[in-house]
């Protein structure tokens, strides 16, 4: 079924831990995002929004995105069966889309296992259905590599993967050695 809403411009009236509430001409929805997102949002400020729209027999909700890229990537994970919106917010909540898409195709299913609900056989499932998908022409990025030994070194200091994956997530795509992402993950978390 093809979405209704596709894209949202308008105000941001409130912002909660999940979603954001967006008023456009009067009408406010209620707009479901990531963490990344959210902190970009302020009340009465401007945002625009590419969005998906989920209909479900007991709901109708909205997802939505600052990159139409982030949309993408994002509906690319609905395609695999037993992924629902929610598990896909929940993914893209772990890492850039560019981080994710390595992952999957250097096929490092353990990278998405630590969001919640998404198991070994759901992470490689995603693995096995998207690789194809994502095609030849996306390269692993220097990034994912390096954040795959940073966090490595990270949890070996005691973080858990997901203060690890947080923290990197914070760090410039720019900074692409090892040692100087990690430096940075672990500058960003001594700062928090």
């Amino acid at each position: 079924m093809e979405t209704m809403i596709g894209y949202l411009e308008g105000t941001v009236h409130s912002v909660r831990d999940s979603w954001c509430l967006v008023l456009v001409s009067g009408l406010g929805y209620k707009v479901f995002t990531t963490k990344d997102t959210l902190a970009h949002m302020a009340p009465a400020s401007p945002i625009a929004l590419w969005t998906h729209q989920a209909v479900r027999e007991d709901a109708l909700d909205l997802f939505g995105f600052l990159e139409e890229q982030e949309l993408r990537f994002f509906e690319l994970l609905l395609s695999v069966s037993g992924i629902g919106p929610k598990s896909a917010l929940g993914i893209l909540d772990i890492a850039t889309v560019e981080t994710l898409q390595s992952a999957i195709i250097a096929g490092n299913a353990s990278y998405l296992t630590t969001v919640s609900g998404i198991g070994k056989k759901t992470a490689e499932k995603i693995v096995l259905e998207l690789k194809d998908k994502l095609g030849k022409d996306t390269p692993v990025g220097a990034a994912f590599a390096s954040d795959a030994d940073a966090l490595e070194a990270m949890r070996s200091l005691g973080y858990s993967a997901h203060e690890a994956r947080e923290a990197l997530r914070g760090v410039s795509p720019d900074v692409t050695e090892s040692t100087a992402r990690l430096r940075e993950a672990l500058r960003l978390i001594g700062s928090r």
